[in-house]
């Protein structure tokens, strides 16, 4: 007699995990803001055109980061659970790549979400 199984698809496993940065583990998550996949650190990797430079204005402990772009001047605010806002300080040149919603500091790649 062979017993029925409960699969469940990988959507509503992963849509249900939670993430463990907010708890202060490595983070669980890959969804922006969250864990770098390895995937989208190779995506940044292969489309180098489409960094953009900026200077830290400022980081907030909840995790948020404010950018100013030098070519445009635009300003950019980003959160990532994963640590940018502890590497990052105000006055650092860092580089964003909003397709694939990155941020590299100090050479460390973090996956942001671009905040209203």
């Amino acid at each position: 007699m062979s017993a029925s199984h409960n699969r469940l698809t990988p959507a509503p496993v992963r849509q249900d995990a939670p993430c463990m940065c907010a708890r202060g583990g490595a983070c669980s998550s890959f969804a922006p803001g969250h864990a770098v996949h390895l995937i989208q650190a190779r995506l940044v990797s292969a489309t180098p055109a489409e960094w953009v430079d900026a200077i830290v204005a400022a980081v907030d402990p909840s995790g948020a980061v404010t950018l100013h772009a030098l070519e445009d001047g635009d300003v950019v605010d980003l959160w990532s659970g994963a640590g940018a806002a502890e590497a990052a300080s105000p006055g650092e040149p860092v580089a964003y790549h909003p397709r694939y919603h990155a941020l590299s500091v100090g050479g460390r790649l973090y996956n942001v979400l671009d905040l209203p």
